[in-house]
């Protein structure tokens, strides 16, 4: 079947409402939802059941261009400053140095055991050497896993923040394959460019939007989140006009915004929250559409191979190599180093080749398409098992999450949290005002058997009983949780 303007709607509809319903099931079974995704793609394209023809690269590449602005974009807004100030340097040591070591190692692994040449084999390093960021956001939140201290922080640092290192050294490669200038010193320049520019045209785009945000004074709520969405491809498109790193530009343009009292910003971030999920599905469709499986089968052996590689070599000594300095645990590192997930991302970057018309760009997609696959099976499903045998988990029943059916004005700068008591929490079967509960806290509510209690100082917290929380920040959510359970947060990530 071929797309038409006459069944695109009807097309997409569909298919995006099977993804819907493949995801809420592929939760229940464990399985990560942006395979499922991938799946439909693939039995709707050309051998598979749906029988849809799509072999555009350059579609492909616009859309997930575009995609991966929402994806970036919406990921920054919901980044908290408190929470990845303490990890900053850990997030950007690993969106850095730790990309460009796993490029470089899977590149000479690559060159060693394949025909590829040196900068073929760096080339398909470089595509591979960024975690997900859209994997990691899903899968994290997906799957509920709680884990302590900063761990969590800065694997979505990390996967918000690599992304543009790893665009800018799958461009430079190619640069250097299509010159046939062998100098990779000629490109430590223009890395220095892209930051520079990305970053400062990212910070200035942040600050003026939120004047216009807050000055404009429009009629309508609804046409918030849209001026937001013009600011952000406005300065990807600007920056990279300028020779900046786009991606790098709206990614700092929105964690500046997602940390500053903006009119209406519960709402623009639902907006985005929404996009992003459709952006990824969209996203995975595409991709999913556009490989054909048969394609697939001759690199199998290869991709185990690099696959293997990557996951047990190559992520791992570049994860080390950046955290170690930091002195953090062996444990947690560990357990980041198992978090490298890789999804459309880079098979996003695997259609410039393509494009570009470089030689071995057909088998690089292909090898590239199926490590990502097996990076997401692999990695993904078992996340919560590393998790629990590291330890860097936090108990489910001490996990404190905001309750979902309860909202906060955007005015006021608070968090809302709830927290379920268990017999081993330190205010079980003891009063409010004997557990010396944190001044910036609150306790509005306690659910118990079903029903609301107002609690007072002299209310006795009883096992099983979930208390909604009211606090000043994510500080005294902290303290909070230390009053709950001492001990439980001391633990150095």
């Amino acid at each position: 079947m071929n797309i038409t303007f006459e069944n695109i709607l009807f097309i997409g509809s569909f298919l995006l409402g099977i993804s819907v319903l493949a995801g809420k099931t592929s939760f229940r079974l464990g399985v990560p939802t942006l395979i499922l995704f991938v799946i439909v793609g693939m039995l709707a394209g050309s051998e598979g059941f749906g029988g849809i023809y799509f072999d555009s690269p350059s579609i492909a590449r616009f859309i997930g261009i575009v995609a991966l602005n929402v994806i970036l974009f919406s990921g920054g807004l919901e980044t908290r400053w408190e929470s990845i100030k303490p990890v900053i340097w850990h997030g950007i040591t690993l969106s850095t140095v730790g990309v460009f070591l796993t490029a470089v190692s899977v590149g000479i692994f690559v060159w060693a055991v394949t025909d590829f040449s040196f900068f073929e084999g760096l080339l398909l390093g470089s595509i591979v050497s960024s975690t997900d960021a859209a994997a990691v956001f899903s899968i994290l939140r997906a799957r509920n896993l709680g884990l302590k201290k900063n761990i969590r922080a800065t694997l979505e640092l990390e996967s918000g923040s690599n992304d543009p290192m790893a665009y800018f050294l799958t461009v430079a490669v190619m640069g250097l394959l299509l010159s046939g200038e062998k100098s990779a010193a000629s490109i430590i320049p223009l890395f220095i460019r892209q930051v520079i520019i990305g970053v400062s045209l990212g910070l200035i785009a942040g600050k003026l939007g939120k004047e216009i945000i807050n000055r404009i004074s429009l009629d309508y709520v609804g046409l918030y989140p849209v001026l937001v969405i013009a600011l952000m491809f406005f300065t990807f498109s600007s920056t990279d006009f300028l020779g900046g790193n786009g991606f790098l530009a709206i990614y700092m343009c929105a964690i500046y915004l997602g940390n500053q009292y903006l009119i209406h910003k519960k709402t623009i971030l639902q907006v985005f929250d929404g996009m992003a999920w459709l952006m990824q599905i969209v996203l995975f469709l595409t991709l999913g559409l556009l490989v054909f499986p048969s394609e697939i089968i001759p690199v199998l052996g290869l991709g185990l191979l690099v696959s293997a590689f990557l996951m047990f070599v190559a992520r791992p000594f570049a994860v080390f190599a950046c955290l170690l300095p930091f002195r953090v645990r062996l444990k947690t590192i560990t357990f980041i180093s198992w978090v490298g997930l890789r999804g459309a991302v880079p098979i996003v970057f695997a259609t410039f080749p393509l494009l570009a018309g470089i030689d071995k760009s057909q088998m690089i997609f292909n090898l590239v398409f199926f490590i990502s696959l097996t990076s997401v099976l692999l990695q993904g499903t078992t996340l919560r098992f590393f998790a629990k045998l590291l330890h860097v988990s936090v108990p489910e029943k001490a996990r404190y999450r905001t309750p979902p059916d309860v909202e906060l004005s955007d005015t006021l700068k608070s968090e809302l949290t709830e927290i379920q008591i268990d017999e081993s929490s330190a205010a079980a079967g003891k009063r409010i005002l004997d557990i010396g509960f944190p001044r910036a806290a609150l306790i509005a509510l306690i659910k118990r058997n079903g029903s609301f209690i107002t609690p007072n100082g002299s209310t006795v917290i009883e096992p099983n009983d979930t208390l909604v929380i009211i606090a000043e920040n994510s500080d005294s959510l902290k303290q909070v949780y230390e009053c709950l359970y001492p001990g439980r947060l001391e633990e150095k990530a």
